[in-house]
């Protein structure tokens, strides 16, 4: 199935619900609002013609010129070798997501990931806390904000430019 076809099975099961689309794009897009997305997250898992069992990526993305957050996920269904990229947008001040870990498992890591990079909290994760970066970190180092700070616990983060 195409994502053509994919979005219209979206838009007649949830209607305006689906706020945005990007067919023509190199990996097509659907974008939905954050308080849709458990809901479709399990539509697109659990429909037989979708199928979609695996989500392969997700990625936080500072969108600093909206004063937005955006989480994109990359999902894939085995049985039917079709992909979808989902987008969902939530306010940089204030970025909260529902979690999907209890449809992809995958989602648990992944969700951590973002969350200490970029800052969006995955309401309803089972273990949200960072991944790559100490408890004791201050700022998400891929927002387009973040300053790096010039020591951490008295450690330089000062580094040689390897360019020279």
């Amino acid at each position: 199935m195409d994502t053509a076809a994919i979005f219209d099975r979206l838009r007649q099961r949830f209607g305006d619900r689906v706020v945005d689309t990007g067919l023509e794009a190199k990996d097509p897009w659907v974008a939905i609002k954050p308080e849709d997305l458990f809901e479709v997250s399990r539509y697109l898992h659990d429909d037989p013609q979708l199928a979609f069992d695996c989500l392969s990526n997700l990625t936080g993305v500072d969108l600093k010129a909206q004063d937005l957050l955006q989480a994109v996920y990359h999902l894939y269904s085995y049985p039917h070798r079709h992909k979808l990229v989902l987008k969902v947008s939530t306010p940089r001040p204030d970025p909260s997501i529902p979690s999907v870990e209890n449809i992809w498992k995958a989602a648990n890591w992944l969700e951590r990931e973002a969350f200490d990079l970029v800052g969006i909290v995955f309401t309803g994760h089972s273990d949200l806390r960072r991944l790559l970066l100490p408890e004791d970190w201050i700022g998400y180092p891929l927002r387009k904000d973040f300053v790096e700070p010039e020591e951490y616990h008295g450690i330089s983060t000062r580094r040689e430019s390897l360019l020279r």
